[in-house]
């Protein structure tokens, strides 16, 4: 009888044994599939820094666009502002007004020209 139970215990660790190991690879998978899945936590991840990239950029255009309302407003009510405008981006001038241009070396001209 001992020997008979020796064995059933052997038999019993055995199963044991591949029922743990079987239930150790289909964790396994389950992780994987949940962290690497379609619709796993790596996707959520990426999923997540692209719309807080999207946010960032709405910020910017908002503010953009802020600034453009307000340039707009000034445009319609400011003549002072109006008229620089037009000094700074169409070169006008007023009647008997001198405009005095400086030459400029070809050093400085490369910088400009980078920066615009």
């Amino acid at each position: 009888m001992n020997i008979d139970h020796g064995i059933r215990l052997e038999v019993t660790k055995k199963k044991f044994l591949k029922f743990f190991f079987i239930a150790i690879v289909f964790l396994g998978l389950i992780i994987t599939w949940l962290g690497f899945g379609d619709r796993g936590f790596y996707h959520l991840y990426r999923m997540e820094q692209e719309r807080r990239a999207f946010l960032e950029k709405i910020r910017r255009l908002e503010a953009a666009n802020q600034s453009l309302l307000e340039q707009i407003e000034r445009l319609q009510k400011d003549k002072e502002y109006i008229e620089s405008v037009a000094r700074r981006e169409l070169n006008l001038v007023k009647k008997d007004e001198i405009i005095y241009r400086f030459e400029q070396d070809q050093k400085d001209q490369n910088q400009e020209a980078k920066q615009k």
